[in-house]
């Protein structure tokens, strides 16, 4: 600390202004000159495209090696000796002109960053195409991925074939195989799926917004559709509508909104799986949950889509890569052979997850150790599952974005051919039959996902309704500034 007046017989040297450098400069190791000034200046030159910490060691006076510039400290930690010293020095150098060095400075230096260099012209180029780069990636980070568009809409197709398999297994054990081979993953695969997608999810305002356009909306449109679609069809005119009992398709909505209403807990507990397969096997015990908002389901799919939380994309290129692709086909082949075993033997309601081990006729300890099994068993199938899917975009991709509108249509033409007795004709029990019958499930399903049906449908399924929400207090505020 230094005294207001100098000692006796002490002769001060006054202080001049610090030199106010030029941004460039500095010398070709990126660091400063000799006045020891910090290589702070260097904050204009970090782009866009730059992380975090690339852009700390450009600001914050270290060089890429790790070595300070500026003579080891900043010049605010100086202290008075030296202080005096680069005082002295700054003085010889103003007397003395110091061409060659202000030459230097206005020469302008060249920036080394990671073995590339450039002129000052050079790096306003580079922050140029640095930005236009980080502008590219950003467009980029907005394209769909195909590989999960391809999986929803493979995943659909499957659903609407399950559906039209359903009323012959009681007639064909292959039917009845490949129906209790598909719906131990398919449902499964799709829910990871949107566990996957709901890994941003909070309670801001604007996605909160979306959960109830896109799921609670929906979900009571289709809900009272369905219960007059019984009504009408199944001849059933005092069938009731109840909101709280979700009909036939209707039941994934509701399992959504409230899985998606809970990821953000889910993000923050430990364990997050083991939690939700314990939950999951204390509900496959418990039959006084009851059928309100089949809370069965809600509950025993829960493990999937908590497990799609915690997945990331690199989990989901182990199971595309070449190995996994080939070790899935004899996984498979023996899926659909034990499949084809079980098919007389098992109870096929097991797959649904909608009713506890007792309403199924079972001990209460089978819940425990059938949760667990089915779990182990849909997960190695969905990897299968996904080994197989496409990667690349193809004729379908696009069909992937409208997965829903498939979902939540095609269950009126299933449920209507029940109502209004196809499966009664005989041929269709027959091989080419049910050959035939798989065909027309997933062609029609296709043109339920295509873009004219989800432009007629969109009202439905995806409503906009701005008119129902406040304003943001905040967006309000900004347009009147």
């Amino acid at each position: 600390m230094t005294n207001d007046f100098p000692a006796p017989g002490e002769r001060r040297v006054p202080l001049p202004a610090p030199r106010q450098l030029p941004d460039d400069a500095l010398d070709s190791e990126g660091t400063a000159d000799s006045t020891g000034v910090s290589t702070a200046t260097l904050s204009s030159a970090v782009t866009a495209g730059e992380d975090d910490a690339d852009a700390k060691s450009l600001t914050g006076g270290e060089s890429r090696d790790g070595g300070e510039t500026g003579g080891g400290q900043p010049y605010g930690a100086l202290t008075d000796q030296d202080r005096e010293g680069h005082d002295r020095e700054d003085h010889e150098r103003k007397n003395q002109g110091c061409e060659g060095q202000d030459r230097k400075g206005r020469a302008g230096a060249v920036i080394v960053r990671k073995g590339q260099a450039g002129t000052v012209n050079g790096r306003t180029e580079k922050a140029r195409t640095d930005t236009g780069r980080a502008a590219a990636g950003g467009a980029q980070g907005k394209t769909r991925d195909a590989f999960f568009d391809n999986a929803k809409y493979l995943a659909i197709v499957l659903v609407a074939m399950g559906h039209a398999w359903e009323p012959l297994g009681s007639g064909s054990r292959t039917a009845a195989a490949l129906y209790i081979a598909v719906y131990a993953f398919h449902m499964p695969a799709f829910i990871i799926i949107s566990g996957y997608f709901s890994r941003s999810f909070d309670m801001r305002r604007d996605r909160l917004q979306r959960l109830i356009t896109g799921v609670a909306v929906p979900y009571l449109i289709f809900e009272i559709a369905y219960t007059f679609f019984k009504r009408w069809a199944g001849n059933d005119p005092s069938y009731p509508i109840n909101l709280l009992d979700p009909w036939y398709l209707t039941w994934f909505l509701v399992a959504l909104f409230i899985w998606r209403l809970t990821a953000p807990l889910w993000k923050i507990v430990r364990r997050p799986l083991l939690l939700a397969l314990i939950i999951a096997m204390m509900a496959s015990v418990t039959p006084e949950i009851g059928d309100d908002l089949n809370l069965q389901r809600v509950l025993q799919f829960l493990p999937f889509f908590v497990l799609g939380l915690n997945l990331r994309p690199e989990h989901f290129a182990l199971v595309r890569g070449r190995w996994a692709r080939i070790a899935a086909v004899p996984v498979l082949g023996v899926a659909l052979l034990v499949a084809y075993w079980a098919a007389p033997r098992m109870n096929a309601d097991w797959f649904y997850h909608c009713d506890s081990a007792q309403e199924l006729g079972a001990p209460w300890w089978s819940g425990v150790v059938m949760t667990l099994a089915m779990f182990g068993c849909s997960l190695v199938l969905v990897a299968c599952f996904f080994a197989w899917v496409p990667g690349r975009t193809m004729w379908c991709t696009a069909l992937g974005a409208g997965t829903l509108y498939g979902y939540l249509l095609h269950g009126f033409l299933a449920k209507g051919s029940r109502f209004w007795g196809w499966y009664h004709q005989a041929w269709l029990h027959t091989a080419w039959g049910e050959v035939l019958l798989t065909l027309f499930a997933g062609t029609v399903v296709t043109l339920l996902c295509t873009p004219p049906v989800q432009r007629i449908f969109r009202f439905a399924v995806e409503p906009k309704m701005a008119w129902a929400f406040r304003k943001d207090p905040r967006e309000a505020a900004r347009g009147l500034g």
